[in-house]
């Protein structure tokens, strides 16, 4: 979590205890079908020679396999499932929920600021694995995931025709015919004679004294090297101050007088 992360540790401070328990792959997609009823099982806690026993019983409703795949109808998730205990040792370790969108408390994934606040719901106290109850049900259950999880996730197939209602390959993109057509009617940049290209270029400096070399091949229609090579000759490059990266005329060749040779003229 981010430095700046806000956490309510109302849960802390309220003593809340909460147990952290480690559950099977195929039992957290079962508790998902149960959205709509809530209720997913039962927990019972009992003594057993001084030792505590915990035991849940997963609801009868959510024992079909349609969420883990296909098969045999007789093969059914697990219901009984005993907790093994563990102790939690000398760390000190919390659980921490958010608000999502609907309102719902969830465990907090992800940065805090893209669903809610984190909210510590409480110290754990206890850890635990839920394990199944290892019988030939269960043991055809994994026979069955790990059939699942052989399965390539692509197959190659051979079609017996050419397939005509998806996308096919075109020759050139209508971008690219667009970016063509404006090109040939533009014409390619021709070097024109060197008088005329100076008369263009004079004629524009007649009317404002600061020009960007973009501009200046915009007005004369030539290669920039060509146009640049002129203005080396006719021009000054300002690489800083108020006109910075444009070109101006130099003295002998404008028709106006700057600021600068007003003054010298003055004093």
């Amino acid at each position: 979590m981010s430095d700046k992360t806000e956490v309510n540790l109302t849960g802390v401070k309220q003593n809340k205890s909460v147990w952290l328990v480690k559950v099977p792959k195929y039992l957290s997609q079962q508790w998902d079908k149960a959205t709509e009823k809530g209720e997913v099982g039962k927990i019972t806690i009992g003594k057993k020679q001084g030792k505590t026993e915990v035991h849940f019983s997963l609801d009868e409703d959510l024992t079909g396999l349609d969420a883990v795949g296909e098969q045999d109808a007789s093969l059914r998730v697990p219901r009984d499932h005993p907790f093994t205990m563990h102790p939690v040792g000398g760390q000190s370790m919390a659980v921490f929920t958010r608000i999502n969108h609907m309102g719902n408390w969830a465990i907090a994934q992800g940065p805090a600021t893209s669903e809610g606040p984190w909210v510590a719901r409480g110290l754990v106290v206890h850890r635990a694995e839920c394990r199944p109850v290892v019988n030939d049900n269960y043991m055809k259950l994994k026979k069955l995931q790990i059939q699942e999880s052989m399965k390539p996730q692509r197959l190659s197939q051979q079609l017996e025709r050419a397939v005509t209602n998806v996308f096919k390959p075109v020759a050139n993109h209508d971008f690219n015919l667009e970016y063509e057509k404006k090109k040939k009617s533009e014409g390619k940049m021709v070097r024109a004679d060197r008088q005329l290209v100076l008369d263009m270029l004079f004629s524009a400096f007649e009317k404002h004294q600061y020009y960007n070399i973009k501009d200046l091949v915009d007005i004369t229609k030539q290669p920039v090297t060509y146009l640049k090579e002129i203005m080396r000759e006719i021009g000054t490059y300002n690489s800083k101050g108020a006109h910075k990266s444009t070109w101006e005329l130099k003295s002998e060749y404008r028709h106006y007088q700057s600021a600068e040779d007003e003054d010298t003229q003055t004093s």
